[in-house]
């Protein structure tokens, strides 16, 4: 079992910064790969990026590529998105997801097992 705790939403001008941060229980975490989904009002919850169990590798949706960069500390059970150059259309809430295949990275919100409540971020423009 797996718990989740995201922060670090909040409101920003378009073209400002935040880290998202989530904040895993258990020993097992590095077990996991990790993932970030977003769900804006009235749409479908969408792939942002994804990160193997040990960092080495990661994958991030066009929409956010370049832009956002996903890393984790094993150390300290955490998992982190950082966004830099934020659009107005990157508002949404952002969960983050955890995933029992270790060295694969998951685009489909079915093959995670656990999720974060969520943390909203809003980018004004």
């Amino acid at each position: 079992q797996v718990q989740l705790v995201e922060s670090g939403g909040g409101l920003v001008q378009a073209g400002g910064s935040l880290r998202l941060s989530c904040a895993a229980s258990g020993r097992t975490f590095r077990l996991y790969s990790m993932g970030w989904f977003r769900q804006a009002p009235g749409k479908e919850r969408e792939f942002v990026a994804a990160i193997t169990w040990s960092g080495g590798n990661t994958h991030y949706a066009d929409s956010v590529k370049g832009r956002f960069t996903i890393s984790r500390d094993n150390a300290k059970n955490t998992v982190y998105l950082q966004m830099n150059s934020l659009k107005p259309e990157d508002t949404a809430v952002y969960y983050c997801a955890a995933s029992g295949s270790s060295w694969s990275l998951q685009v489909s919100a079915y093959d995670y097992d656990y999720w974060g409540q969520g943390t909203q971020v809003t980018v004004s423009s």
